[in-house]
């Protein structure tokens, strides 16, 4: 009997907190000091931002990291 293999996936909710917060995908991008491709990639999970860039979005939406960005198992 073979077990589940359990992988990890950074999910996030930035569009929702980005609502929240009222900020556009641009001003955000400002904000953070990064494109607003570079927040649409991350929105879409093209993209999985470094801890750093993680902080700085937490920081301007008023937030933790942990509201933002989860890092989930999920079963294959």
């Amino acid at each position: 009997m073979q077990k589940n293999k359990q992988s990890k996936k950074l999910t996030n909710r930035l569009p929702e907190w980005r609502a929240r917060t009222k900020l556009t995908q641009q001003q955000l991008a400002e904000k953070t000091g990064v494109s607003r491709q570079t927040i649409i990639s991350i929105e879409k999970m093209k993209y999985t931002p470094s801890l750093a860039l993680a902080f700085e979005i937490a920081q301007a939406l008023s937030c933790s990291i942990d509201d933002v960005f989860q890092y989930n198992e999920e079963n294959e």
